[in-house]
């Protein structure tokens, strides 16, 4: 379960860098949106991944380590999924705000020669 979890943390971390990189402005905003995946793919799996667990006790069940998660991580996250689709459409309205602009979606404001 970790390496599955860790090649999709991985895989969505290129993904964005990828995207990052790009000249145009949708394609940046998708790859910060991946990164963010990523970043609470990687904060989840702080809290210990449990599987075939209970997600709640059963009544004379002592609470220890080994049987219950982490639930700070997971309210963290649910805080940063809030947060990051909040950024999203900020950054969704000022790319079409500059677009309108300068009738290009280019990072730079430039269009490129294609050769």
């Amino acid at each position: 379960m970790e390496a599955v979890l860790a090649i999709a943390i991985g895989v969505l971390t290129g993904a964005g860098v990828y995207l990052l990189l790009r000249p145009r402005t949708f394609q940046v905003i998708m790859g910060l949106t991946l990164i963010s995946y990523a970043v609470n793919l990687f904060i989840f799996s702080m809290g210990r991944l449990k599987v075939d667990s209970e997600p709640v006790l059963q009544p004379g069940v002592v609470a220890t380590l080994q049987n219950t998660a982490d639930p700070m991580p997971q309210a963290l996250v649910l805080t940063a999924i809030v947060i990051g689709f909040a950024m999203t459409a900020l950054f969704l309205v000022v790319m079409l705000a500059s677009r309108g602009i300068s009738d290009t979606d280019h990072v730079d404001g430039q269009e490129r020669e294609e050769t």
